[in-house]
């Protein structure tokens, strides 16, 4: 049995994992109410309009973190609103490329916004720069530890690749 957390470890876990649920939620709410998308659809249109270009669906599950079958899922729905684009791939014949489309790019121009007046009212204003600079180290730390394990997609689920 693994040792139990110190005191102090869970106070920040629990704490972090609240603050993150409540910031979360909050931008739920906007995504809902500005462009009728869900916390997911607006991380796969931003993530695409990020790499200004092409990803596989492989890329993105890994880059929103969501289980293959959803992210099929919601880039149909995301597909079939004409938000973004996918297509065989012209180099493996077993990857789907994703795009964003030109009205994909327009909502997600309209939900930004207001997803950076939430992120900032709730995220950053309580907080000091150096505040902002130390948890901004402080992160990029923890998820570059945990990036360096392998991508949900090399992991094997059922005794095949998922």
């Amino acid at each position: 049995m693994a040792d139990a957390l110190k005191p102090e470890q869970l106070h920040t876990y629990l704490v972090l994992t609240e603050a993150v649920s409540l910031l979360q939620h909050a931008v739920r709410q906007h995504l809902q109410a500005d462009g009728g998308l869900s916390y997911v659809q607006f991380e796969i249109l931003a993530l695409l309009a990020d790499a200004d270009g092409q990803l596989t669906m492989t890329d993105l599950a890994d880059g929103v973190v969501y289980s293959r079958s959803g992210l099929t899922h919601q880039a149909g729905l995301l597909e079939k609103a004409k938000l973004i684009t996918r297509r065989t791939s012209p180099d493996d014949q077993r990857a789907t490329v994703v795009d964003i489309t030109a009205s994909g790019r327009a909502l997600l121009a309209k939900v930004m916004p207001g997803h950076i007046d939430v992120v900032r009212e709730l995220l950053f204003d309580p907080l000091s720069a150096k505040d902002v600079r130390a948890l901004g180290d402080i992160m990029n730390r923890t998820r570059d530890h945990m990036r360096s394990l392998p991508p949900r997609s090399a992991k094997r689920s059922g005794g095949r690749k998922s």
